[in-house]
């Protein structure tokens, strides 16, 4: 196991081992354990008691943080004609279609969220396996593919987060950067908590949501009380 560097080591003695604090606690000390000299990513992880070898236990969708995550993200739409042109109205960052898909398939990706009508999705297919592992695959679940694009590129701007569980039934999503306030934290956090107790599959039996840690980008890991 690699070494914890010094200021890790500093930042996880303001943690104490096993104890489920607060929200109100955790944002407070999310924010004293940022070990880097840049503005961090805070994220939320759910461990949940899901099996996820049943379709219907594997969570997936979207949701917007009332603050956003704090980092601008580039938007790709893959659309023609009049949905281009609205694409270009609402603020995508990338526009085209058959371009657009050739120069994926050259290895470009600049990009954090592809939109797409769904007319484009049959051409898409054949990128499926360079889009897929990456999470940049449109996808219905999470709003990504529609012929309401305005909404979709606004959505993605103002902070849509995608969510999905890991095989092991975790959920893990961005919920804000060190720089926002405590409250902005919580309101984010709390959005998330709801959004994950209401998606909860009826088949699950017994504790569903195993536990709940809140961290910044290389910092130690902070459980969170429900």
């Amino acid at each position: 196991m690699a070494k914890k560097g010094k200021k890790y080591v500093e930042a996880a003695k303001l943690v104490e081992k096993g104890k489920a604090y607060s929200i109100d606690e955790a944002v407070a000390l999310v924010k004293k354990t940022s070990i880097t000299k840049f503005d961090a990513g805070v994220d939320v992880a759910f461990k949940l008691n899901l099996d996820t070898r049943h379709a219907d236990q594997q969570l997936r969708g979207a949701i917007g943080l009332p603050n956003g995550t704090g980092k601008d993200k580039r938007v790709l739409v893959i659309a023609e004609g009049a949905k281009a042109e609205e694409a270009k109205a609402a603020g995508a960052d990338f526009v085209g279609a058959e371009d657009v898909l050739e120069n994926i398939e050259k290895g470009w990706l600049d990009f954090d969220v592809a939109i797409a009508t769904p007319n484009m999705m049959p051409k898409l297919g054949k990128l499926g396996r360079v889009l897929g592992p990456r999470g940049l695959m449109p996808n219905p679940k999470t709003g990504t593919v529609t012929m309401d694009v305005e909404k979709a590129v606004k959505e993605q701007k103002a902070g849509m987060v995608n969510y999905r569980t890991d095989k092991d039934g975790n959920v893990h999503m961005p919920m804000g950067r060190v720089s926002f306030t405590e409250e902005a934290l919580k309101e984010n956090f709390l959005t998330v908590k709801d959004l994950i107790l209401k998606v909860k599959p009826s088949t699950v039996k017994g504790t569903y949501v195993k536990n709940v840690v809140i961290s910044t980008t290389m910092g130690p890991s902070i459980k969170v009380e429900l």
